[in-house]
């Protein structure tokens, strides 16, 4: 395991201290356990990011499927013509 240094502020250095105190955990393991969290955070904000990219293009490229489709098929459920779900385009 390498050794990092960092400066805290004053105040979260003493959240970190009686944090620790409280979890009966080191300060090196809180502050690993939140990085993890900030780093397994980060990279779904990346991944959401790119599937609103990809569903934005698939939008501007026209494969949708409309509200009204949706709507229609919706309100088909459970009826003796219930229609097949609808597809991109539609």
């Amino acid at each position: 395991m390498s050794v990092t240094t960092v400066r805290l502020q004053p105040e979260l250095e003493e959240n970190l201290a009686e944090m620790a105190e409280k979890l009966q955990r080191s300060k090196s393991w809180l502050i690993n356990q939140a990085l993890r969290e900030f780093f397994e955070r980060q990279a779904q904000e990346q991944a959401r990011w790119q599937e609103t990219l990809e569903a934005m293009e698939s939008v501007a490229q026209g494969r949708a499927v409309s509200g009204t489709a949706v709507h229609e098929w919706l309100q088909s459920w459970s009826s003796a013509d219930e229609l097949p779900p609808p597809k991109a385009g539609q």
